[in-house]
């Protein structure tokens, strides 16, 4: 029987283990293991060639997972990511073709550069885990996880991904370039590894990860700190430089985040650092805001900020 402190040391090691493929990003791939823990979604959006697809690929490694990647693109259909029936001549009947979605790790690499109604493909499988093909239900394998990329530079022949696919990620992080010193330690690794791929091993696999999620959803939330959440979460709504708050979807979100750092760090019980931490991946991507306030950078940020600032932190026990 796994207990908190298993999946603490268990966390730990699939986050030392990606760390041999990715350099100075701890805190990044903290958050992303918290995740999957949460079963949760990760929107990844920063410039090209900081790892995001490589991240993706070492988590799957290390948690023994499979692992698919979907390059988007505008010509990208609905059937080419779910799949579907294909008549079978030699057998005289249609049999199911299942598409890449049917894996445990999906890298939607580049999201935006598909139409919505590719993009929508997406929106049953996150969201209920399952997709309808034909009219018919079938259950996609478990656990199962979104990591989609986007570049935030390159809007020429990009879709906007829709407020309601961008409420079912989780997370939105950005990956941020490395210093100078891990930049350096990134060219070492290469040159003394003498490939490009640095191999990676397995730390556990889909039935134990099931079992630390079990783990996660016993870990202990006061109630005065739901009633944090809720008015965090409201206070997105009432600011005036918002057209449209954070959803529910956004304080299952805290629940869910808080619970899994906190199993990760071996606690069996939240604490208000927890949610804390999680403020701006969970919220930056669920808030919409005024017309006016569309270009300006950061404001985002300075909604989430004055939240915290505005909602008195409780005091637990």
């Amino acid at each position: 029987m796994i207990e908190t402190q298993d999946v603490s040391k268990l966390s730990k090691q699939v986050v030392a283990e990606v760390e041999r493929a990715i350099v100075g990003k701890r805190d990044l791939l903290e958050m992303i293991m918290a995740a999957m823990l949460a079963g949760g979604h990760v929107l990844l959006e920063d410039f090209p060639g900081l790892g995001k697809t490589l991240i993706a690929r070492s988590f799957a490694t290390a948690l023994g997972l499979d692992f698919r990647r979907i390059q988007f693109t505008p010509d990208l259909l609905p059937g080419d990511i779910t799949g579907g029936y294909i008549f079978n001549r030699d057998r005289n009947k249609f049999e199911l073709r299942k598409g890449p979605v049917f894996a445990n790790i999906i890298l939607a690499d580049e999201i935006n550069r598909a139409s919505p109604k590719t993009q929508s493909a997406l929106l049953e499988a996150m969201q209920e885990g399952q997709v309808t093909l034909e009219g018919e239900t079938l259950p996609l394998p478990e656990p199962f996880l979104v990591l989609a990329t986007q570049n935030p530079i390159e809007y020429e022949g990009t879709f906007p991904l829709p407020e309601a696919q961008l409420d079912r990620f989780m997370l939105k992080l950005t990956v941020g370039y490395p210093n100078v010193e891990e930049e350096r330690e990134i060219l070492r690794r290469r040159r003394e590894r003498r490939q490009d791929e640095a191999i990676l091993s397995k730390v556990t696999d889909a039935k134990q990860l099931m079992e630390m999620r079990q783990v996660v959803e016993n870990v202990h939330v006061h109630k005065d700190l739901e009633e944090y959440i809720a008015k965090l979460v409201h206070e997105t709504r009432q600011d005036r430089r918002v057209a449209v708050g954070a959803s529910p979807r956004g304080s299952l979100a805290f629940l869910k985040m808080a619970r899994a750092r906190a199993a990760l760090e071996g606690r069996e019980y939240v604490t208000p650092d927890d949610i804390k931490h999680f403020a701006t991946p969970v919220l930056i991507h669920r808030l919409i805001l005024q017309p006016e306030y569309w270009m300006a950078q950061k404001i985002g940020d300075d909604v989430i900020k004055d939240a915290f600032a505005k909602v008195p932190v409780p005091v637990i026990d």
